[in-house]
């Protein structure tokens, strides 16, 4: 299914049911008096994070929702009954914004976590309700209010422990092939990832974390180049970063720079990225001569006067995969418990 991340909806609350003008008329009951009821409530419309569903395209194609008006009171009486709440079903991770205003409505981090994104309309007052001693025969009645109206944009950002960020074609779609169950498109051309991808890496038993192949960054992504801010956006849910490097890229660029790059990136989209805690992956060993390895990344390392952890891996060869799973799962295990 293709991954959508964002979507634009029309929301209207139900409205609330006038409350009614009557009188009580019966045979044998004289001057029976006012007896409208109020009306019923307008229905509310939430929006509910559910864990079974992944995306939002289904927003895409049906784009307004109602809920259901509130009923007009009766005589005897009676109230009108209330209108139907609308719970609509979102990915766990979604982020609702009144796109109006900008205003943050809600962000659905847990499954079944609901928000109110629209309150019905308050039900009208019936004429019975202001018969007094110096009133007998009310007719003044109070009309049901509006519901809410909303113009919401939904976003949803990847929830992962792990998210992979680095150039266009370092390899993050086979490193997450070979560590995870997961399968994406895999290519020798920019932008293979279009659309986040989510794997489980299973350690042990009831020991997994789970590890996003996220679009490739290139310069200028920050003010929305390539993938620009959809990729960035979901990196700001993840707990650790992988930062994967090619040591020998096709395009014979600098690996260094390309490193340099992608920071810059992080740093201009949010200092809070630039904060958490990255490890370098320096990929694609299997493409030096076994005995230049360690010299080769020793360098890339130095030039960088990188302080973080550092692994030396190969996706494709599965070399070294192990080690970065293994303390992965630690550090995220550590980080549970503070």
């Amino acid at each position: 299914m293709k991954f959508v991340d964002e979507a634009k909806i029309y929301v209207e609350a139900g409205k609330g049911g006038n409350g009614a003008c009557s009188f009580l008329r019966l045979k044998f009951v004289p001057l029976g008096g006012p007896d409208g009821g109020n009306g019923g409530d307008g229905g509310s419309v939430f929006l509910q994070a559910d864990e079974s569903i992944n995306t939002l395209v289904d927003y895409r194609y049906i784009r307004t929702y109602r809920a259901e008006h509130g009923e007009k009171g009766g005589s005897r009486d009676c109230t009108g009954k209330s209108g139907q709440d609308l719970i609509l079903r979102v990915p766990v991770g979604t982020v609702v914004y009144d796109s109006d205003t900008d205003e943050l409505i809600a962000d659905l981090t847990e499954a079944k976590q609901i928000a109110c994104v629209a309150k019905g309309g308050r039900h009208g007052i019936g004429n019975a309700s202001f018969k007094s001693s110096i009133n007998r025969s009310p007719r003044r009645t109070i009309p049901g209010q509006e519901g809410e109206k909303r113009n919401l944009r939904l976003e949803l950002k990847v929830l992962a422990d792990v998210g992979l960020v680095g150039m266009p074609n370092a390899g993050k779609s086979t490193l997450i092939s070979a560590m995870s169950a997961a399968r994406p498109k895999v290519a020798d051309y920019p932008f293979t990832t279009l659309y986040p991808y989510l794997g489980v890496v299973r350690i042990s038993h009831f020991r997994s974390f789970i590890i996003a192949d996220l679009p490739g960054l290139i310069e200028g992504a920050a003010e929305g180049a390539g993938l620009g801010i959809r990729f960035l956006k979901h990196v700001a849910r993840t707990r650790l970063l992988y930062h994967v490097v090619d040591v020998v890229p096709a395009d014979e660029s600098d690996p260094v720079d390309n490193i340099h790059a992608i920071t810059k990136e992080l740093e201009k989209y949010s200092g809070d990225l630039l904060a958490k805690e990255r490890w370098l992956v320096l990929n694609k060993i299997d493409m030096l001569p076994p005995g230049e390895v360690e010299a080769y990344c020793q360098n890339i390392i130095k030039q960088l006067h990188w302080e973080g952890r550092v692994f030396v891996i190969s996706g494709l060869a599965k070399l070294g995969l192990d080690e970065l799973a293994q303390e992965t799962m630690r550090y995220l295990e550590e980080q549970g418990k503070e």
